[in-house]
């Protein structure tokens, strides 16, 4: 048994101990469940009829258009949140102060507000013809604060010596920020960065409040205009949607988790070049050869003489060097 870095590894006793509580809470969520459903089946919403209505081509057709709304909606707050999380994680870092508080007062401002009262203003102030576009825009807003600190935060953890050899190298501010630090803030953030991408696709079901098509809007209209046995399928309508966003944010993941492998398993660095020439080491008679330096081969240095390289070229010229540094060119 090894110790973990919050609590020391337990004992005999707390092991058998954690046992009896894993087993007793098990059964507790497995009773409130028996319960749960016994109740949902004496009040007939478990009924076949209840789910006979998913074999219905209209309702099959509505969740289908729902679905691409969905999506639709998603895409575009989804691009749109990471261009705008760029665009303001680097203001944040910018040497210019007016940017930075620009930037500073965006951000909290935006994150400070909830996400559905910036949904209804967009789309009352400015777009009421156009949901969409307002759902989309209202999540990029939210979302691209959100994107920004977290690229924010990314950038900061790369090593500061990344940027300075950039500097060193001659490289200009934005050239070290797109070449150097973002790729890597990005790939260091890539889990944290899909993970809000998670949490925009399930807010795309805000959508509701300003009418938009997208699937809870549509789960919300089949259930509340279809009446089976005198009663309206909510229980069925909520468990069809809710595994349809369970299996989109699933798939999200899943991408996101092979995304990251792929990274990994990423060939990176410069390739070295092959050697043009060869180079041949010849001792001096002066004694044992030690290790020394050449001219442009790399010579041998002994006690009593100095070292002598000679090194033949591509275009089949030698080139003898001493130990000095100084060469001298045979044909």
């Amino acid at each position: 048994m090894s110790a973990s870095v919050l609590y020391d590894a337990p004992g005999p006793k707390a092991a058998a101990r954690n046992r009896i509580y894993a087993v007793l809470g098990s059964l507790a969520i497995l009773a409130l469940l028996a319960v749960s459903i016994m109740r949902l089946s004496d009040k007939g919403h478990l009924a076949p009829e209840m789910w006979d209505i998913f074999n219905y081509s209209g309702i099959r057709q509505n969740i289908a258009d729902a679905l691409v709304a969905t999506l639709k909606a998603f895409g575009l707050a989804a691009i749109g949140s990471l261009v705008l999380g760029v665009v303001l994680a680097v203001g944040r870092l910018s040497d210019h102060k007016p940017v930075r508080w620009v930037s500073a007062t965006f951000i909290e401002l935006f994150r400070s507000i909830p996400l559905l009262i910036t949904i209804y203003a967009i789309w009352v102030g400015f777009l009421t013809d156009y949901s969409m576009w307002a759902l989309a825009l209202g999540l990029s807003v939210y979302n691209g604060c959100v994107q920004a600190e977290v690229l924010r935060a990314g950038i900061n953890s790369v090593p500061k010596g990344q940027s300075e050899a950039a500097y060193a190298l001659g490289m200009s501010k934005t050239q070290v920020m797109v070449s150097v630090l973002i790729p890597q803030a990005v790939r260091a953030m890539l889990p944290t960065i899909i993970s809000q991408l998670v949490v925009t696709l399930k807010d795309t079901s805000l959508g509701f409040i300003i009418l938009y098509p997208e699937l809870l809007q549509t789960a919300r209209l089949i259930a509340s205009n279809t009446q089976v046995n005198g009663q309206y399928p909510y229980v069925s309508t909520i468990a069809v949607i809710g595994t349809i966003y369970v299996a989109m944010c699933l798939l999200l993941s899943a991408l996101a988790t092979w995304i990251e492998k792929r990274g990994r398993r990423a060939k990176t660095g410069i390739p070295v070049a092959a050697a043009t020439g060869t180079t041949d080491v010849l001792d001096a008679p002066g004694g044992p050869s030690a290790p020394g330096t050449g001219g442009i081969g790399t010579g041998t240095g002994g006690a009593g003489g100095a070292g002598i390289a000679k090194t033949t070229a591509t275009d089949g010229t030698d080139e003898i060097g001493g130990g000095d540094g100084a060469g001298v060119g045979k044909d």
